[in-house]
């Protein structure tokens, strides 16, 4: 079993794809105009039958391109609540900061490169049950 999310936006998405542990098997950031290129090609290499879609203000445009390039699978608007918050304190676990920067509070920090693949990653997780839309930061 396979779940895929996007995090929609105007200029660009994040998209992950996830196996039914919510292991991260595919997860990038993509240019909008570029998204149902991307979600095909994984489609393609993993058949999956839910697409978890963040509510965000693109999210009607993107429901409308993913419903006819896979009308078979549900596509499902979800709400995103904090996953870009969420989505950088994931990033700095798997990109711990290094040299002065490591003795910042994370609150401080900004990731260097966009984190939407991180939230549509936490929308794929919550889809599965794995992690909830009421998770503290410091739970994390």
């Amino acid at each position: 079993m396979y779940i895929a999310a996007i995090d929609p936006g105007s200029d660009k998405c994040g998209f992950a794809l996830l196996d039914g542990n919510g292991k991260a098997l595919i997860q990038k950031v993509v240019m909008t105009d570029e998204l149902c290129v991307e979600v095909m090609k994984a489609y393609e290499q993993y058949p999956f039958n839910r697409l978890m879609l963040g509510n965000g203000t693109t999210s009607a445009n993107a429901e409308e391109r993913i419903g006819k390039l896979l009308p078979s699978v549900k596509v499902e608007v979800v709400d995103e609540y904090r996953t870009t918050e969420l989505g950088r304190k994931d990033y700095f676990k798997d990109h711990p900061p290094t040299g002065l920067k490591r003795f910042l509070p994370q609150g401080l920090l900004t990731p260097p490169v966009p984190v939407d693949d991180y939230a549509a990653a936490i929308l794929a997780r919550r889809a599965l049950g794995l992690e909830s839309p009421e998770r503290s930061i410091s739970e994390r």
